[in-house]
């Protein structure tokens, strides 16, 4: 917390700084946007393109630096950044954000989607829109998602072809209570760690494996440690891009509007970008030795099944319910 509190007071002089452009002509807003994924993630590669449509469209006018690999902190930190207004955006997985918007927890409900078509029609939706307003009362709000795939199991020393091939080995999640749940109804003992840890905890045998989608297993370079990877494809947790509304509101409707266009045209960009990196991830994680396993998922789903009793006659229950009936 004091880390978030200094970055914090420093960032506050600069959120929405205003300078001149060439010949002192032109005032530019700058919008700070700060993540934890590598240069090389599609999601990256998205907002940067974003960033581009919004120096195009506002003429120079408005401009976001986007600050990487944890730069201005973790997940957690950033969230907590914008909702003092000291930071202007970043880019979350949905999990970490269940502490500040319980609704979401319902995204990382396994097997919650059956499939990544059924996901983006419930995101593209109503029900996705309503999620993304839903941080509005805490400070967040939502621009849009992009896709984080499928995440799976990958681990140091054992394969997992069953949900009891994972008793008695310690697997990093998100530091979110839905996945925590998760990972101990399949078996295992789940460990909260940032990503940027998350290397080293492999590696020095902190933690037996971790659970994500294919790019960020290849891009982290966990395949290093990791050498089985399990695709039972348990959750389709997006990504959300944030705003916080203290910014937002400080921005004038022509700036919103430019803003929320340069998204959504960042959205099926980064789609085509994730399809295509899924594919080269496993060809290269298989390359450098990892063995990928085809479960049969039916066992895993039939673990899942008691997080959805434990759900049942809650908001995120009936959520799951909602989701479910959307062919």
């Amino acid at each position: 917390m004091r880390r978030v509190i200094v970055t914090a007071a420093i960032l506050s002089l600069s959120i929405l700084a205003q300078g001149c452009g060439k010949g002192g002509s032109q005032k530019v807003t700058v919008l700070k946007l700060a993540h934890g994924l590598d240069i090389t993630h599609p999601v990256h590669k998205a907002m940067v393109y974003m960033a581009e449509r919004v120096q195009e469209k506002s003429q120079g006018r408005l401009r976001i630096d986007i600050y990487p690999n944890e730069q201005l902190g973790s997940e957690r930190e950033c969230i907590e950044q914008l909702q003092f207004g000291s930071l202007a955006m970043t880019k979350t997985s949905s999990s970490p954000l269940e502490s500040f918007i319980p609704e979401l927890a319902v995204y990382g409900l396994p097997y919650v989607f059956r499939d990544a078509d059924h996901a983006w029609k419930v995101w593209n939706g109503e029900i996705g829109r309503r999620l993304l307003a839903a941080g509005e009362k805490v400070g967040l709000k939502g621009l849009c998602y992009y896709d984080a795939g499928a995440r799976s199991f990958y681990t140091r020393n054992r394969p997992i072809y069953t949900p009891d091939d994972l008793k008695g080995l310690k697997i990093r999640v998100q530091k979110s209570n839905m996945a925590l749940r998760m990972i101990e109804v399949f078996g295992a003992s789940a460990t909260p760690i940032d990503w940027g840890e998350l290397y080293t905890s492999l590696q020095q045998g902190v933690v037996d494996g971790a659970e994500n989608n294919p790019p960020s297993f290849y891009t982290s370079r966990h395949y290093e440690v990791c050498k089985y990877y399990t695709l039972d494809e348990h959750t389709r947790v997006p990504d959300v891009l944030l705003i916080s509304t203290a910014v937002w509101k400080k921005l004038s409707p022509e700036f919103q509007q430019i803003l929320q266009e340069a998204a959504d045209e960042s959205v099926p960009y980064q789609r085509q970008l994730w399809d295509e990196m899924v594919k080269k991830s496993l060809e290269e994680v298989q390359k450098a030795g990892v063995q990928i396993i085809i479960p049969d998922k039916e066992p895993f789903r039939r673990k899942a099944a008691q997080l959805y009793k434990e759900f049942e006659g809650t908001e995120v229950g009936r959520l799951a319910q909602e989701i479910q009936a959307i062919q």
